[in-house]
């Protein structure tokens, strides 16, 4: 097929939004914790943004040829899509980590643990590659160690640069060694019938956050790809933790006064979501009918804060970054849509 083609009202959603284009005194105060917020320019644009980055992500995965958007910030930089679960390292996670294998409790609290510390597909391949099934039961620590010490010594890169997993201080010498013995002393600690028995995202967030170098984001996130598994389902909308970057989409989106109350904001996004689509006149049908969930709302709020320092430069947030590292570089594999059995969609 041939790429999009816009209408006019479409073409003027999808430019970059300047602060003259609307004026700040047509957007509504809204009252979110106690507190009166007045939202800026890009409040509108975090909406935009949404409706924009998810249609390019269908049109992605009908197998339309690009460019999938006349947005020049969209075409140039690189954004991860609205649905978590719909971006590729989660993808293989799902499929090929979760659902693949051994579907019993502590085997899939492994693999998903083991997938997550790297957070990198080549460095699951290498050690599927070296061990063939790779479980709990046949775990061995200095086979699994000195496979990841070879490859990084060849100079293999074993981390993934999407956020930062801190080493925790369990007396190796090397930061996947001693993320190989957090694993170790979560398995041994009973980490998935404790997660079982908590019944919550809360209790397994908790339980997570309990063991060294899990804070509060890694701890939540982590429970997120747990909880994408057969063997827990827990409700997303329970809670979330905001990271760094959506505390800065939240700061640009709402100024100062978000400071504090940046999950109630998040759980406004989430509960508002369809009215605010609608008002700005925008499709958007979600996830084959799944709504954003508090973590897609947090990781929207991540995106917008890079789109808007494109869009909006003149509207800081936290950080004070003002350039998008990651320029988008296509990939000739086919998007994939494979989700947890459990939520029912229709791809």
């Amino acid at each position: 097929m041939g790429s999009i083609t816009a209408t006019g009202h479409q073409r003027a959603l999808s430019r970059p939004l300047k602060a003259v284009d609307i004026p700040q005194a047509e957007y509504p105060e809204v009252r979110i914790a106690g507190r009166t917020l007045r939202p800026t320019v890009v409040f509108d644009t975090y909406w935009r943004f949404a409706a924009k980055r998810q249609a390019v992500y269908l049109s992605r995965l009908a197998g339309e040829s690009g460019p999938w958007t006349d947005d020049p910030i969209l075409l140039r930089h690189r954004f991860t899509n609205c649905y978590r679960a719909a971006d590729r390292v989660s993808q293989y996670l799902i499929r090929h980590v979760s659902y693949e294998g051994s579907q019993q409790l502590e085997e899939v609290v492994f693999r998903t643990l083991l997938f997550k510390l790297f957070n990198r597909v080549s460095t699951w391949e290498l050690l599927r590659d070296a061990f063939g099934e790779i479980s709990w039961e046949n775990f061995d620590y200095p086979a699994y160690d000195e496979v990841l010490s070879r490859a990084f010594a060849s100079g293999h890169r074993l981390y993934s640069a999407a956020y930062v997993v801190p080493p925790p201080r369990l007396e190796a010498d090397r930061k996947h060694s001693n993320h190989l013995r957090l694993l170790e002393l979560m398995m041994m600690g009973d980490l998935g019938t404790r997660i079982a028995d908590g019944g919550s995202l809360r209790a397994a967030f908790q339980i997570l956050q309990s063991f060294p170098a899990m804070g509060n984001f890694l701890g939540y996130q982590f429970a997120i790809d747990l909880n994408y598994s057969a063997v827990f389902d827990f409700d997303e909308m329970e809670f979330v933790i905001p990271g760094p970057g959506a505390r800065d989409g939240i700061r640009k989106c709402f100024g100062p006064a978000s400071d504090g109350i940046e999950a109630e904001i998040i759980s406004y996004m989430a509960d508002h979501q369809q009215e605010h689509f609608e008002r700005l006149g925008l499709r958007f049908a979600g996830l084959f009918g799944r709504p954003l969930q508090l973590i897609d709302c947090q990781n929207l709020f991540c995106e917008v804060d890079k789109y808007a320092r494109v869009a909006h430069p003149e509207i800081a947030g936290h950080s004070g970054r003002s350039r998008i590292k990651q320029l988008f570089e296509p990939v000739p594999e086919p998007v994939d849509a494979w989700f947890p059995p459990k939520w029912g969609l229709r791809t």
